[in-house]
This record gives structure tokens, C-alpha cells and sequence, in this order.
């Protein structure tokens, strides 16, 4: 069994039974409390979004490949949103492997992906993906497009507007996401995968809750 769980902004927990990945736990930059990562594994798409623990049992926020008890772990250097071609690739997109799930975390890139990055990526069932826009991050079309592009079986769009939470920028309402896309949407309180073989047939959107 593997589980995603959102947190906020780009913040996930993904957890086999065995090893738990914590994804951009620094929270406080969107007004909420960072999230723990003692004895975790702590991935960053942003140095910014790292909290650096000396309690996690490793910290990655940059490429390369990292084989980490249930995890396969691949990073891709992406561009940031805000950046042009001519700065240095300061964000990483991943892939993430459990068992024979293979998930994308994406963060706050540059809505144009290269195919070299694609084929890095690989083949991908799960796409974890902001969507909230404002200049920040992917608009609600750019992230569809990079989603069309991946060709997943299930999307989890996360860094979209929630009261609850201090985005830097104003965020663009799930909806305007779901509406682009087009996908049939499934609202959960967490996800949870026991294999490939029993992912939805067609695309179809995961609307977790912010637990």
C-alpha cells in the first residue's frame, strides 16, 4: 500500500509502510506550521521549500538518483517559473517509485517542459502538480498542458486558494484547474494505491483533502 496525504502549498506526505517522504515541509512561507521529518525522508523542489533536518534520514533537493528503503528516486533539473532560460535550473522535478507506482512531484516550474526533461521523467502514473498560478507558480493551463504532456492515470493538483492558508500571491480556485482539464475527479482523503493495475482506466483527477 502506498498513500499521498496533501499538507498545503506544495506540501505531501507520500508513505509506504516502511519509509515516509516528506515533499517542501516548509510550510511557514504560506503561514502554516513546517511539517516534521524526523526519521523521513526530506525532498525539496526548491531549496527554499527545505527545512534541512538533521533528524530526516536523508535530504535531497537537487538531481540526481537516490535508492532510499521503499524509494526509487530520480531528480530532474527544472526551471523556475519566475526564471528565464539563461538562470540556473534552481527547481527539480521528480520521480518518485513505490513498488510499481511511479508518481511526478512537480513544483513551481517554468509551464514549458522541455522533452529531454520528459523523457528523464519517464513513464508516470501519478502526477502531483500546482495549480494555483498568480505569476508563482503553474496557472491552472499551463499545468493541464504538462499533465496532457506526462500522460498520467491520476493527477493530484495541490498550491491552489484556501483561506486557511498566506500565499505570497493570490491563487486561482481549484475549480478553474479541474474546469481546464476536463477529467472526471474523485474527492478523497487521502490516496491510496495498492498497485498499477488498479489505477483508474482513464485520467482522473484526486481532490485530497488538506489534512
Amino acid at each position: 500500500m502506498f498513500e499521498i496525504e496533501y499538507k498545503g502549498g506544495n506540501g505531501v506526505l507520500l508513505s509506504t509502510k516502511k519509509a515516509t517522504i516528506v515533499a517542501d515541509p516548509n510550510l511557514s512561507v504560506i503561514g502554516l506550521k513546517n511539517l516534521p521529518v524526523k526519521e523521513a525522508i526530506e525532498v525539496a523542489t526548491e531549496p527554499r521549500f527545505a527545512v534541512n533536518s538533521d533528524d530526516a534520514k536523508l535530504v535531497i533537493e537537487g538531481p540526481g538518483e537516490y535508492g532510499i528503503a521503499d524509494f526509487d528516486i530520480r531528480g530532474v533539473a527544472a526551471q523556475r517559473h519566475l526564471d528565464t532560460d539563461a538562470d540556473p535550473k534552481l527547481s527539480t522535478m521528480y520521480r518518485i517509485e513505490a513498488g510499481d507506482i511511479r508518481v511526478a512531484l512537480i513544483g513551481n516550474i517554468y509551464e514549458k517542459v522541455r522533452e529531454t526533461q520528459l523523457e528523464d521523467l519517464g513513464i508516470v502514473d501519478v502526477v502531483i502538480i500546482p495549480v494555483g498560478g498568480g505569476g508563482y507558480t503553474l496557472d491552472p493551463t499551463g499545468a493541464a498542458t504538462i499533465v496532457r504532456q506526462i500522460d498520467p492515470k491520476v493527477v493530484i493538483p495541490v498550491h491552489y486558494n484556501d483561506s486557511a492558508l498566506k500565499y505570497e500571491v493570490p491563487q486561482a480556485e481549484l475549480d478553474e484547474f479541474i474546469k481546464e482539464l476536463g477529467a472526471p475527479v474523485e474527492e478523497l482523503p487521502k490516496a491510496k494505491f495498492k498497485s498499477a493495475s488498479a489505477l483508474p482506466a482513464a485520467l482522473t483527477i484526486y481532490k485530497l483533502e488538506r489534512l
